[in-house]
């Protein structure tokens, strides 16, 4: 509703949610993009192999496609969670994705808006004391570390039925889940994956000390000085 009590107009909300419409309807396209591709790169193979080829729908089921989409997932979500618990006390001079120097650690109760410090606008839990207020304050992070540990696990389970399969059509013995994951292949897909991420991440904190993108809030102002930190535009 608007401050005069009417409803508010479809443009309106989807200006409001632009920004996580746009990445989600790219991310769909992205998987959609991937399925197709995916299946003629796997049906390449069964020819090669003297297999028969299958469909995009078989394709979409398969250990094959959820083990790779699974392997970006989980490092993504790593990603994000080192960064959110990193930047609570680690800092870098002049970045915009660093908080103030000064402001290194927890912070205030006060400086959160927590317990009495509270506004009439904050959420409820933050307004709570206890086990929630603790839960809430680390809510980002439990949820960032969660779905991590769930996109792993179903990456691994996914990589081992993958890696059986191909073991079968090279008349070799397939692996169990725990055996899977001591195999170099298992470690050497996950670990290219982190080291890719934790470089973009050092690139933007290093970058935006010194580059700007005029209008975007992961940039400084394009005037400010290359050693404010914890400035966005």
């Amino acid at each position: 509703m608007t401050r005069a009590g009417t409803p508010r107009r479809p443009v309106g909300l989807l200006k409001e949610n632009s920004l996580s419409l746009f990445f989600a309807l790219i991310f769909l396209a992205s998987l959609v993009a991937q399925a197709f591709v995916g299946t003629a790169f796997f049906n390449r193979e069964q020819l090669s192999g003297g297999l028969e080829p299958v469909g995009v729908g078989d394709y979409v089921l398969s250990s094959a496609y959820w083990v790779d989409i699974t392997e970006n997932w989980q490092s993504e979500f790593l990603q994000f969670l080192l960064f959110v618990t990193a930047t609570v006390w680690f800092v870098q001079k002049g970045s915009p994705e660093s908080k103030a120097i000064e402001k290194a650690g927890r912070e205030s109760d006060k400086d959160q808006k927590v317990g009495q410090y509270a506004e009439e606008s904050s959420p409820p839990w933050a307004r709570a004391r206890g086990w929630r207020l603790s839960v809430y304050s680390n809510s980002l992070a439990l949820v960032m570390g969660a779905i991590f540990l769930g996109s792993w696990l179903a990456q691994s389970l996914g990589g081992a039925v993958a890696y059986s399969e191909e073991q079968l059509r090279n008349l070799q013995d397939p692996v169990t889940w725990t055996e899977y994951l001591l195999l170099p292949d298992f470690w050497s897909r996950t670990i290219q994956n982190w080291q890719s991420e934790f470089l973009a991440v050092l690139a933007m904190v290093v970058l935006s000390i010194y580059l700007r993108e005029r209008g975007s809030p992961e940039s400084k102002p394009v005037g400010t000085a290359h050693q404010s930190t914890g400035v966005q535009g």
